[in-house]
């Protein structure tokens, strides 16, 4: 099984929903099975309580799993002390690697590829368990099985002009988030979600993600198209004719992260 852990910076409702909607959908495009996980780390016992409006939950499904302070109360820990460390990160982990296994799609085995959607913004205290954990849960899974993709808030003035991320600005990114230059995507403003898929597959996000799980890359032929080995499905924008004619004032950061890298500060 290979990982795509999905994270937002700066602000909260940034878009890593349509985000990481938008990464599975090339990826099945590239003939991938995939299946998708969303935490929210928040202390609501049952997310389907929760506004979608706020959080975007459409849908919400018993995955039977149960919590730590269950198995502290029925004595699995044998009088141990529960603690967030290692017990609560334990059991995030192996809630993922549970539920990831659950095929969706109405086919037999587990998907090829799990996209992880964790919910708030990196640095808000409820997130740092899960942080913990998805931090330990990449060296569990092994390299080259999990790719970090983590979304930002890259503001741009409305005097200065409506644009796409310039060269500058990707360097000046890559330097200081230590991220190569060709895995910072832009995902400006668009008119309507269906474009955030082409603008994704135009820039090679794809070769990216496909490159940090080694898995074999797909090509994608024609303006909406794609293809690899065992795919059948056409990546399309309805009423959309090109991607260029969009005026954009607020862009996304897209950095396609090593695991190392990412958990450099904490080693």
């Amino acid at each position: 099984m290979k990982y795509v852990l999905v994270t937002g910076g700066v602000v909260s409702g940034l878009g890593k929903g349509v985000t990481a909607s938008s990464i599975g959908l090339i990826l099945k495009a590239c003939g991938l099975r995939v299946t998708s996980i969303k935490i929210d780390p928040y202390l609501n016992t049952d997310a389907g309580t929760m506004s979608p409006f706020e959080h975007g939950e459409v849908y919400v499904l018993d995955d039977g799993g149960e919590s730590v302070i269950d198995k502290e109360r029925r004595g699995d820990y044998l009088g141990n002390t529960v603690q967030v460390v290692p017990h609560i990160t334990d059991a995030i982990q192996e809630w993922i690697e549970r539920v990831a296994l659950i095929p969706v799609d109405g086919k037999e085995g587990p998907a090829d590829v799990c996209v992880i959607e964790l919910g708030g913004t990196i640095g808000d205290i409820e997130s740092m368990p899960f942080i913990e954990a998805l931090g330990q849960f990449s060296y569990r899974v092994g390299a080259g099985n999990f790719c970090l993709i983590h979304v930002s808030l890259v503001p741009v003035l409305n005097v200065v002009g409506e644009q796409e991320l310039d060269v500058n600005v990707k360097e000046k990114l890559s330097r200081f988030c230590h991220v190569p230059i060709e895995n910072i995507i832009t995902l400006y403003d668009v008119s309507n979600i269906w474009r955030v898929p082409l603008l994704l597959r135009d820039q090679k996000a794809h070769e990216a993600i496909l490159k940090a799980l080694n898995l074999k890359r797909s090509i994608f032929y024609g303006e909406y198209n794609c293809s690899g080995p065992g795919a059948n499905m056409t990546l399309r924008a309805p009423y959309v004719q090109r991607l260029n004619d969009t005026q954009a004032s607020t862009f996304l950061n897209v950095s396609f992260i090593d695991a190392d890298q990412w958990l450099q500060p904490y080693m």
